[in-house]
């Protein structure tokens, strides 16, 4: 892994520290980056390539290096509790199983996508596990806690983080669970 102060090399884009161009960011990301771990880079992308397979098309950075954060909608009795899943872009969350499981719900679906954004603040398509609320429990598969580095969303879908593993496992409200990332089929 780069130096924290060495900016890293994925793909074709210019990674800058994100401490320094908060203006890139989401508001809550903005808010919560001088609290992280460890270092984190930001680069800004063309807003249309931000879902997964546009922005590893575009810039060349590989599928293996990206995470996903997925938001759930975890239901029990009459409450509903929202979480964040993050697993590597080359896997889906195991939503209906250790999720659903691992939150004590009887029902685990994907947030629609209004919930999503209203209640994290961030732009659909950007939302990542930097500067949710503080409620929510944030699920990271253990290969992403495992990972050297990777991309996640920056609150909008006009930037991208690059973010060692251990960092998004300490995240607060983190717990590293085996196994919730799946094989896509």
């Amino acid at each position: 892994m780069a130096a924290p102060d060495t900016a890293p090399q994925l793909g074709t884009l210019t990674w800058l520290p994100a401490a320094d161009h908060r203006h890139l960011l989401g508001d809550p990301v903005a808010a919560a980056i001088a609290g992280l771990s460890g270092p984190a880079w930001v680069a800004e992308i063309d807003d249309t390539a931000a879902d997964t397979a546009a922005f590893t098309d575009t810039y060349e950075v590989p599928l293996t290096a990206s995470a996903n954060c997925v938001v759930v909608a975890a239901r029990r009795g009459g409450e509903t509790t929202l979480a964040a899943c993050l697993v590597l872009a080359t896997t889906r969350a195991d939503v209906n199983g250790l999720v659903r499981r691992h939150l004590g719900a009887r029902k685990a679906s994907f947030a629609p996508q209004d919930v999503a954004v209203a209640e994290s603040g961030m732009a659909y398509g950007g939302i990542t596990p930097v500067g949710l609320p503080a409620s929510w429990p944030v699920l990271v598969d253990a290969a992403v806690a495992a990972s050297e580095l990777l991309v996640v969303g920056s609150g909008t879908r006009g930037s991208k983080l690059a973010v060692p593993g251990a960092v998004l496992a300490a995240l607060p409200g983190a717990e590293v669970l085996e196994g919730l990332g799946q094989p896509l089929d």
